[in-house]
């Protein structure tokens, strides 16, 4: 059974940082990417960042130049690090991977969500 277990977030003043953690677990074959979304308080859910098993790396404008994603591969776990967190930050953040479970199959898992909170 795969699983995805997300960790780091809490409660952050602005200008603050946090890094969040996402480690995939029963992974029988191989990881193609792994990433972030997040979803506030009366919005929908968007996308934040993504890196993939060949190093393509995607930011989304709202976040771009302020986090920074990477991945252990040996792990099968990715981090966001998270600078100069901003009020509109404030997000439920779910973790994804796209993962292979068979010889031509594979499936997106999502992770339980961890609560990012910034505020003064």
């Amino acid at each position: 059974e795969v699983q995805l277990v997300e960790s780091g977030g809490g409660l952050v003043q602005p200008g603050g940082s946090l890094r969040l953690t996402c480690a995939a677990s029963g992974v029988d074959f191989d990881l193609y990417a792994m990433g972030w979304f997040r979803q506030a308080p009366g919005k929908e859910r968007e996308g934040v960042s993504s890196i993939s098993s060949d190093g393509l790396i995607y930011y989304s404008d709202n976040v771009k130049d302020r986090f920074t994603i990477s991945s252990d591969s040996a792990k099968n776990t990715v981090y966001l690090q998270m600078d100069n967190l901003k009020p509109e930050d404030t997000a439920v953040y779910y973790c994804y991977a796209h993962i292979q479970v068979s010889i031509e199959g594979s499936v997106e898992e999502w992770g339980q969500g961890t609560l990012v909170t910034v505020s003064s």
